[in-house]
């Protein structure tokens, strides 16, 4: 399968693409110019045996730069059989704090950043008859549950949330699955499971959570088999409901 997984230079999203690659799929990873150097991602991908390319997109960028990018990664990488749009900014202050810059960065960045990537791949998957995307929510967007110092990036990953679900039901018949991966309050984003079994974190699991464990809900996400799982959220949190309450000091 040729899946596509942007910002997986670093953080999270790189992980998820190193368990991708494997379970044998071919990888293209988007970064962006000027940011995390994408090559550690890439060297691990080629060590577990996968084939992998890495293209820059910066998708904070004018909507037709943005748009010129990703008919280029399609060209290139293309046609995808899954999305994992992992891209998501991520501002921490109270509201009043907040700018109109603030605003377009958790837009754009969280919002029309998903809407742009979809819109890039869905012709071929359209054409195929098959596709997997899976969004990444915020633990609580899909009932909108506030948290403290995410106003702007809780709206937005809240109005993500519907509009993968509306695309679920839009493109269903036509063999593509549309989810969505709410992870948790990760903060350490290289730490293993095995690792994370040793510590001690503030929800009802008891430990951190890890790339690992977002890695797997993707996976299940992006299966083959697994087409009749289509407009869902699935939380990773370890039984957190709360959403971020380190952030109840946030400036």
């Amino acid at each position: 399968m040729r899946i596509l997984v942007t910002g997986a230079a670093a953080g999270l999203a790189a992980g998820v693409a190193l368990a991708l690659a494997r379970d044998g799929h071919d990888l293209t990873i988007t970064h962006r110019p000027g940011g995390t150097d994408p090559s550690g991602t890439l060297a691990l991908i080629a060590a577990a045996g996968a084939a992998a390319r890495a293209e820059p997109v910066e998708f904070l960028g004018d909507e037709g730069t943005v748009g010129a990018a990703l008919e280029r990664v399609v060209r290139v990488g293309g046609p995808f059989d899954a999305l994992v749009h992992a891209v998501g900014p991520m501002t921490v202050k109270r509201f009043e704090r907040c700018t109109l810059s603030d605003y377009h960065d958790m837009l754009d960045g969280n919002l029309r950043s998903a809407v742009q990537a979809a819109a890039a791949v869905l012709p071929a998957m359209r054409a195929s008859g098959f596709g997997r995307i899976v969004f990444f929510g915020m633990n609580g967007s899909e009932t909108s549950q506030p948290a403290r110092g995410l106003s702007l990036h809780a709206a937005a990953k809240s109005a993500l949330v519907s509009f993968a679900r509306t695309l679920a039901l839009e493109e269903g018949r036509r063999g593509i699955t549309v989810n969505v991966v709410e992870p948790g309050d990760i903060r350490q984003k290289s730490l293993t499971r095995e690792a994370a079994r040793n510590q001690t974190a503030g929800n009802p699991r008891g430990r951190p959570g890890t790339w690992e464990d977002v890695a797997d809900a993707v996976r299940f996400f992006v299966n083959g088999d697994h087409d009749f799982v289509n407009g869902s959220v699935l939380r990773v949190t370890g039984g957190a409901t709360e959403a971020y309450e380190r952030n109840a000091t946030a400036p």
